[in-house]
């Protein structure tokens, strides 16, 4: 079931959030850190209620944070839709890492898809670390379009890449 995550939930995303930044480091992806995602930032994201989250009974196994703010670098991006046509940017999907694998990052996309669809949204824009390879072939395999690479704000070596999908 995916709801809308609850502010006395912070806690238990923030962990959520740390356990995939220490599994993708394991795996030499240096995607998240220690300082990201922040506590400011899982709690702004309930708050605003722009936070979803995907459970198994009492547990949060997954979540996605779907607004309209895009990083300042994105204007750097060639995007196919127009700069003041409506979209929607993703942002924080994670999956508890010994629940990948099991169709949750789907589910959460999915339902993405369908609420930006239902809220008249004619695009969504994602970025993903191009040390990531897992994700750049689901979203191509979700017919998003990579529009190429952007140095983010959190100083990475490696740029992050851009993907955008018309609805």
């Amino acid at each position: 079931m995916i709801s809308v995550g609850k502010t006395n939930e912070v806690n238990a995303i923030l962990a959520l959030t740390k356990t995939c930044g220490a599994h993708m480091r394991a795996n030499g992806i240096d995607q998240w850190d220690e300082n990201y995602p922040d506590y400011k930032s899982i709690l702004n994201d309930l708050r605003s209620q722009t936070l979803f989250a995907y459970r198994k009974g009492n547990a949060i196994l997954g979540i996605v944070v779907l607004n309209e703010s895009p990083d300042e670098e994105y204007n750097e991006v060639k995007w196919s839709t127009k700069k003041h046509d409506r979209f929607l940017v993703v942002h924080r999907l994670a999956v508890m890492p010994q629940h990948q694998g099991k169709g949750i990052a789907r589910k959460l996309m999915d339902f993405a898809e369908q609420w930006a669809r239902e809220q008249k949204y004619i695009a969504i824009r994602l970025d993903t670390f191009s040390q990531n390879e897992r994700n750049q072939r689901f979203y191509d395999n979700r017919g998003y379009t990579n529009l190429g690479p952007v140095f983010l704000k959190y100083k990475k070596e490696h740029p992050y890449y851009c993907y955008e999908l018309i609805l």
